[in-house]
């Protein structure tokens, strides 16, 4: 299945320069593939084994995440892994900080707002409520009005041209960017795209969070790998690490079975049509 047209266009990030040129030579192309391969093995083995998620909520009930303690207002919500030097313990990495963040999320005016719409996207598209839920706290922290400095919009952090892609229309009422800001209409277009990304790379979750973050194009021109960008690896983590504390530990446990025995997360579900 090959990507929509404006592919590289749908969050505005790494991918957004498109570059045209003619093949290079075969021994040209075998030297880029090394060396590709060679940093992609020193990136494995240099990554650290261990991801921290900080985040506070402020008075206007909006979420704030980063993977370090920006300020005296960030608390610790999330440790995976061990630091270099730390004892190993019997506790599963982020269990400790699961209720935190929850309780967080629990007093969160911005989310509580929201959470019907996010459960009603995720039922429409066949998605998990704790991984919308997680990409949307990362993207926006429930800001409904949010608007990033390359012009993606709304809680799910959407360029307009990804938006066109998925339904969404200007009004005589409303540009499409004014349109982006409505709730509703901002998480059923992010859904949709979440889920077309989920199916077009076969249900691999880090793949689709890559893609969501810097456009599939980048994803597949790294080989159907997390493209080498800070900070795409680093939403990949930061979302990751909030979807699995957001989880049900009885849901958690299912699907850490089932990934264990198939490598891919289970739940993906048919696209319907959401009417925006």
């Amino acid at each position: 299945m090959l990507p929509p047209k404006g592919a590289d266009l749908a969050r505005g990030g790494p991918s957004l320069r498109s570059v045209h040129h003619h093949a290079p030579p075969l021994r040209e192309s075998l030297r880029r593939w090394l060396q590709g391969t060679a940093m992609a093995v020193v990136l494995s083995l240099s990554a650290p084994a261990w991801a921290e998620i900080w985040g506070y909520v402020d008075r206007h009930g909006e979420s704030h995440f980063a993977d370090h303690q920006v300020d005296r207002r960030y608390e610790l919500f999330y440790r995976g892994g061990q630091r270099p030097g730390k004892k190993s313990s019997s506790i599963t990495p982020g269990a400790a900080y699961a209720p935190r963040l929850q309780a967080r999320f629990a007093v969160s005016t911005s989310y509580k707002a929201v959470r019907h719409l996010i459960r009603e996207a995720a039922t429409a598209h066949g998605l998990e409520y704790e991984l919308l839920k997680a990409v949307i706290a990362t993207e926006s922290g429930f800001n409904a009005r949010a608007v990033s400095p390359k012009g993606a919009v709304g809680l799910m952090q959407l360029m307009p041209d990804t938006a066109r892609r998925f339904g969404v229309r200007p009004s005589r009422a409303e540009t499409l960017q004014e349109r982006l800001t409505d709730p509703r209409t901002n998480i059923l277009a992010g859904a949709s795209y979440l889920a077309w990304l989920l199916k077009y790379f076969d249900g691999e979750t880090e793949l689709a969070l890559a893609a969501y973050n810097a456009g599939e194009g980048a994803v597949m021109r790294a080989g159907r790998r997390i493209p080498n960008y800070r900070e795409t690896r680093d939403y990949v983590r930061k979302v990751t690490q909030l979807h699995q504390n957001l989880l049900p530990p009885r849901t958690l446990s299912r699907q850490r079975t089932a990934t264990s025995s198939t490598g891919i997360m289970p739940g993906q579900g048919a696209l319907p049509t959401a009417k925006l």
